[in-house]
């Protein structure tokens, strides 16, 4: 049912309805990612209490050595970008040519991609925010034993920002915190910040108020959703759940760079692209589904 939807919405012309789009403003007054996505010492003080969102009942109280590693100043430099592309890993971006679309976004938001060999022309080399899952950092042993492969794979990135979920289950912190000693012990540019857990339970519940019912938002929903507060427009590559392609029907891999499978079925794909695909023809967010350049 999603792939003949989205047949049907990705060969009509998409146009931005402004009507549409301001509804998202709500998002800014209910969640308000512009200020507090981010944690920064502003908005998480020297001794306040983190309440980490996927498991209410642990918290963790703000020390000095914890408060030092946010940042002082303002993680967004402008209130409002022209454009951002969120990029998903999607296999629908191999052989996509998306590469100078992406690129020519203002500001780029994707999840610890390769963009070099070979990867540029179809995924763009462009990287203003970085996600990284926990599971990702588990491929290098936690960070246990050697860290030098880390840094040789964030190099690509740039001073780009690293946004580390460290405070979404206890589990995570430790690991988070040790990527972020990595980063400054080897003086990488990358900027490690750390997802705000009080933004995820506000974007949660903003979510659920829309009709949302998944236990839990993906990574991908997120950043669309910080996007859509950053930027007039809001342009999403990568984001397709399935295996067959939308318009050549031939099998996709997982991945556009890999054929491993998710490690969990933590989320639900299909039906958060079906809120993307509801997104898009509403004229809120423009989803890409085909390539990019003949």
């Amino acid at each position: 049912e999603s792939i003949k939807k989205a047949l049907e919405i990705s060969f009509k012309p998409w146009k931005k309805q402004e009507d549409n789009f301001k509804k998202f403003f709500q998002l800014s007054s209910k969640c308000n990612g512009f200020d507090k996505a981010i944690i920064t010492q502003t908005n998480t003080p020297l001794g306040s209490k983190l309440v980490y969102d996927g498991q209410k009942k642990t918290s963790l109280q703000v020390k000095p050595e914890i408060f030092s590693t946010f940042p002082k100043g303002h993680p967004f430099s402008n209130k409002t970008k022209l454009t951002c592309a969120v990029v998903g890993n999607g296999g629908i971006l191999a052989n996509s040519r998306c590469g100078k679309m992406i690129d020519s976004a203002e500001f780029v938001i994707c999840n610890l991609p390769p963009v070099t060999n070979g990867h540029e022309k179809h995924v763009g080399s462009k990287t203003n925010l970085v996600t990284s899952n926990p599971s990702i950092l588990l491929d290098y042993r936690s960070l246990m034993e050697r860290r030098r492969p880390l840094i040789e794979k964030l190099s690509s990135y740039g001073d780009s920002m690293l946004l580390l979920p460290a405070f979404s289950y206890s589990i995570n912190t430790p690991v988070c915190m040790r990527a972020l000693y990595t980063v400054q012990d080897f003086e990488s540019p990358i900027r490690p910040v750390f997802l705000n857990p009080q933004y995820l339970e506000s974007l949660d519940l903003f979510w659920r108020s829309q009709g949302w019912k998944a236990s839990r938002l993906s990574t991908g929903i997120m950043m669309t959703s910080l996007a859509l507060e950053l930027c007039d427009n809001v342009h999403l590559f990568g984001f397709w759940p399935f295996s067959v392609h939308p318009h050549t029907f031939q099998d996709l891999t997982h991945h556009y760079y890999d054929n491993k499978p998710a490690k969990s079925n933590f989320h639900a794909m299909p039906t958060e692209f079906n809120l993307l695909l509801q997104l898009h023809s509403q004229g809120v967010l423009q989803l890409h589904l085909g390539d990019c350049e003949p």
